[in-house]
């Protein structure tokens, strides 16, 4: 049994966007032919791989065209190394090491997708680093901007 529970989490992650994290963002018609249509359609976006600094992208316009593309943020981070070297009754010893850590603040990252029937669609957005939550803007080839919310 105890062989059976190590396989099964492997056994989840076979496909590829069945592992990493996705993130749901929103895309709000704010100018152009989507934004006079009532009630306002709201594109639902996934982005998958949050977790990483990039990663798939998602979704079907409202007239169910579908659309593929990429998302990619600049994460900057910080590298430390630990030296040091002290000295015990027990004999010698010190830290020695790195770590790399995310900076606090916001990130800037972008968004392209290409439709099915070559519609365009692209964007910026800032997010906080180290979450996945965030906003922007995107615009596509039909003449539509949206308000992006994750």
């Amino acid at each position: 049994m105890p062989a059976l529970s190590r396989i099964l989490p492997l056994l989840a992650c076979t496909g590829l966007a069945a592992c990493g994290a996705s993130t749901e963002i929103r895309m709000y018609p704010v100018s152009g032919p989507l934004a006079a249509t009532a009630p306002l359609p709201v594109i639902e976006a996934t982005a998958k791989n949050t977790d990483n600094a990039s990663g798939n992208l998602k979704f079907r316009l409202p007239d169910g065209t579908r659309c593929e593309g990429t998302w990619a943020s600049v994460q900057p981070k910080v590298v430390t190394r630990d030296r040091g070297l002290s000295i015990k009754l027990s004999g010698p010893g010190g830290d020695f090491g790195g770590k790399t850590e995310t900076v606090g603040g916001v990130n800037p990252g972008e968004l392209f997708a290409v439709c099915r029937d070559n519609t365009q669609v692209q964007g910026d957005f800032v997010m906080g680093s180290g979450t996945t939550s965030g906003t922007g803007q995107a615009t596509d080839s039909r003449g539509n901007t949206y308000r992006l919310l994750f």
